[in-house]
């Protein structure tokens, strides 16, 4: 079973996100994981958002990379540049893939207008994770 690591700064928007539809939409093809080079908790909006598209992340935890090293990924995704830069050595075969979502955390104005934020990197992480378990994890 292929073994996939979502990487991002803070483990609470982005990683999450890709993380519940990657398992989402590989079901039993692979393990998945995500992490952060530091940990900042689940997003509230990051729940909220999936929520609407109909997965559940409430259950999801908030975990630093140092934690899979012994893992032998088959896959490390990097969501945003600043994971990609600080990424640790992983001494593994691990193919890895990188896309620079924005952060929806860092949305400004009203409540609405943050949400459109959540909602459109939600939609760009889905289209993203989808092509990806089509490629790589469905034979």
């Amino acid at each position: 079973m292929k073994k996939v690591l979502v990487l991002c700064t803070g483990n609470s928007c982005r990683s999450q996100i890709a993380e519940g539809y990657l398992r989402h939409f590989a079901g039993n093809s692979a393990e998945i994981y995500s992490a952060g080079i530091e940990t900042q908790g689940v997003n509230p909006r990051a729940i909220e958002i999936m929520q609407r598209d109909g997965i559940d992340i409430s259950h999801h935890t908030s975990n630093n990379v140092n934690e899979y090293t012994g893992i032998d990924f088959d896959f490390v995704i990097t969501v945003c540049d600043n994971a990609k830069e600080n990424c640790p050595y992983f001494p593994t075969h691990a193919v890895k893939l990188h896309y620079n979502f924005p952060d929806p955390a860092k949305a400004k104005g009203s409540e609405e207008e943050v949400i459109e934020q959540f909602r459109a990197v939600r939609e760009m992480i889905r289209k993203y994770t989808q092509n990806f378990v089509n490629e790589n994890l469905k034979n």
